[in-house]
């Protein structure tokens, strides 16, 4: 982690800002969408003197990036050295190119967010997720890993088999996994005699799912895991948009924000900026970005903002657990809750190995859930019912399949991350 870290938030604050405002001065040269976006809402950005006065450029979403990405793009085509993409989760992946200094940048990023984890040249990290297919993570672990002078071996994602034969024969310390992941890794050692426990692994480097409730406990998939295994696991999130990683330290209480890489802001329904510690739509402004910058642009997760010093020393502020999108909201039965409400609830079910949910609407426009989900040991459906009615308040449907059958439905060939939820509800109006 760069000295900015440590420094006065006075310190931290001006240099951001300064850093602002050569990414503004960027986008009104190179950028087609941004000129456009000024002109229309007639923004001067030399107007913009601080931090709070970012507010005067109107936000953008989604939509715009998935109509106009190229617009976006602010480098030429001999200047760009990699294609990356988003995942493509609400919609048509967006494609994202990186200069040179756009993959420095990125191996920075990385760098810092590892070494957050008290990663260092010691390290060996094991990928176990794609570095393939266009994905920014597996290549920004990858370069991070080389910045902080660490090991790397890139198993990719799936076959325990191969992952513990590469822990056994590298020594690996360290695992990039997605948590739901870790959980087969563990339950593969278990039924193959393996000694997990006493393994080289010391950590887990946790990405794609939550494993914290909003208040930093554990949720139920990170209580599991802890359980079963007591390495150290560290929070992380992250987005092809943003290109920029929020890890947790070992104090987890959140994800420190890389003030020299990225503004954050946390805005409620009407884009004002709600308080400390109150859950809003995280919204972003990067900084150093040459190929894809973004201004104000409103990711569609819902979490909160935490600015009260790190017990490890750094000043930067930390971003909560996300703690659902905005778009994913489910209105059932008289009750709200984000799907990650009943993943809290199947997690913690030992006899549930597998499930799927998904959202659409009925005949009257109202919300309805199914999940389908497979077992590894008998399970009463009256169990289930009423531990979801006491966690999400409501009953959805329910199927149970073979794990045969959901498994397709889960680890999609053409999905980089495993699909957990789907929602077909937009295209049900």
């Amino acid at each position: 982690m760069p000295d900015i870290a440590y420094k006065s938030i006075d310190i931290i604050q001006s240099d951001q800002l300064e850093r602002l405002q050569r990414q503004l001065k960027f986008v009104t040269a190179h950028s087609k969408f941004y000129q456009a976006h000024f002109k229309k809402h007639q923004v001067d950005i030399d107007q913009i003197k601080s931090l709070e006065e970012l507010n005067l450029i109107p936000t953008i979403g989604k939509k715009e990036l998935q109509a106009h990405y190229k617009d976006f793009w602010c480098v030429a085509p001999s200047q760009i050295r990699d294609y990356t993409n988003t995942s493509g989760t609400e919609g048509k992946p967006v494609t994202i190119p990186l200069s040179n200094t756009d993959l420095d940048r990125l191996a920075y990023n990385e760098m810092l967010s590892l070494a957050c984890t008290g990663g260092d040249e010691n390290e060996i990290y094991q990928l176990t997720t794609t570095i393939d297919r266009r994905f920014m993570a597996g290549l920004a672990y990858t370069l991070g890993a080389r910045e902080l002078g660490a090991g790397m071996v890139r198993t990719g994602p799936g076959i325990p088999q191969l992952q513990w034969q590469t822990i056994d024969e590298l020594n690996t310390t360290a695992l990039i996994v997605v948590p739901s992941f870790l959980v087969k890794l563990i339950d593969y050692a278990i039924n193959n005699g393996i000694d997990y426990k006493n393994s080289s692994v010391k950590k887990a480097i946790c990405i794609g799912e939550p494993i914290r409730n909003s208040d930093f406990s554990l949720n139920a998939l990170g209580s599991r895991i802890k359980e079963a295994w007591d390495i150290e696991l560290y929070s992380t999130y992250a987005s092809s948009e943003m290109a920029t990683a929020f890890t947790e330290c070992s104090i987890g209480k959140g994800g420190h924000v890389l003030t020299d890489l990225i503004v954050v802001e946390i805005l409620d329904e009407k884009g004002n900026k709600v308080p400390e510690g109150v859950a809003g739509e995280l919204t972003i402004t990067t900084l150093g970005v040459e190929g894809f910058p973004l201004v104000r642009f409103r990711t569609g997760d819902i979490c909160a903002v935490h600015k009260e010093p790190c017990a490890c020393g750094r000043t930067t502020p930390r971003l909560g657990p996300v703690i659902g999108r905005k778009h994913q909201m489910i209105k059932c039965k008289g009750t709200t809750c984000y799907p990650s409400a009943i993943y809290d609830v199947m997690d913690r079910i030992p006899e549930i190995s597998h499930y799927q949910i998904e959202l659409s609407l009925d005949n009257l426009g109202n919300d309805e859930v199914l999940i389908r989900y497979a077992t590894n040991s008998p399970l009463e459906m009256g169990s289930l019912v009423n531990q979801l009615k006491a966690g999400i308040r409501f009953t959805p449907k329910l199927e149970a399949l073979s794990v045969e059958m959901i498994m397709p439905m889960i680890f999609q060939e053409a999905k980089r991350k495993p699909v957990k939820m789907v929602d077909k509800r937009a295209n049900s109006l």
